[in-house]
């Protein structure tokens, strides 16, 4: 693919927030990421979530998915499902579904494909996300001064079809919270949406008393682990690291 200079490709990036593109979904479309060199070929990464955390820490390692496809899939636990489990299994649906989706996607042949999902458990059991207060402080009230596991799966499907997976397993500690620190808590809304009712990197962060293992993790998807995966299938992760700095300081 015929690349662009980095003076080019910063012009080409401004343009594009002015207009703020949208993906399929309607969601902000994620800045475009630099282009190849003239004469290279770079594949390309869908991110099958629409989550702004797993977006931020992607982009945080250096790295810019070039499309958005969150999956719709029924996120209920079967019966008697163990937590690791559950976060492999809906991990590997998502990855398939928008593999089925993208057929229907020219532009996006021959994508790398990256799945993940977070589950917050107590023992086995499994605190779903928090969409009304009522959950939210059941949450609460249950890890107040005890610890409590996250688990995240990450799938990985490759261009030649090849499927790639992780577990990642981090240990956390809340301190013991007072009715008022819950109800506080509560107001700031920062749990709607959230695994176990809280996230971690707003004000529930001071809320942990000790956390064994990957913090961003705990965030919705461990870099280290999912780095290892890109890498280890042949995406070229610091070639991305490097457009970046050409694009930044030219």
């Amino acid at each position: 693919m015929p690349g662009r200079s980095s003076k080019s490709a910063a012009k080409g990036e401004a343009a594009a927030s002015q207009e703020a593109p949208r993906d399929k979904t309607g969601a902000p479309a994620p800045a475009k990421p630099p282009a190849a060199k003239a004469g290279g070929h770079r594949p390309k990464l869908v991110l099958a979530s629409a989550s702004p955390r797993r977006l931020r820490l992607l982009e945080q390692a250096g790295i810019t998915p070039d499309g958005l496809r969150p999956a719709n899939i029924d996120e209920s636990a079967k019966k008697g499902e163990a937590p690791r489990h559950l976060c492999r299994r809906l991990a590997r649906g998502k990855a398939e579904a928008i593999r089925k989706l993208l057929h229907s996607e020219p532009e996006f042949e021959n994508s790398f494909i990256l799945a993940a999902d977070t589950i917050v458990a107590v023992g086995k059991r499994i605190l779903g996300k928090a969409e009304k207060e009522h959950e939210a402080t059941r949450c609460l009230e249950l890890l107040s001064g005890r610890s409590h596991r996250v688990y995240s799966a990450i799938c990985l499907i490759t261009p030649s079809g090849r499927i790639r997976e992780r577990i990642v397993e981090t240990r956390v500690r809340f301190k013991r919270l007072t009715r008022h620190e819950i109800e506080a808590y509560i107001a700031t809304g920062q749990w709607r949406g959230k695994a176990g009712g809280y996230a971690v990197q707003g004000v529930a962060g001071s809320f942990v008393v000790k956390l064994v293992g990957s913090y961003s993790n705990v965030v919705g998807l461990p870099l280290y682990e999912t780095l290892n995966l890109l890498s280890g299938e042949g995406f070229p992760i610091t070639y991305f690291w490097l457009n970046r700095v050409e694009v930044e300081t030219a």
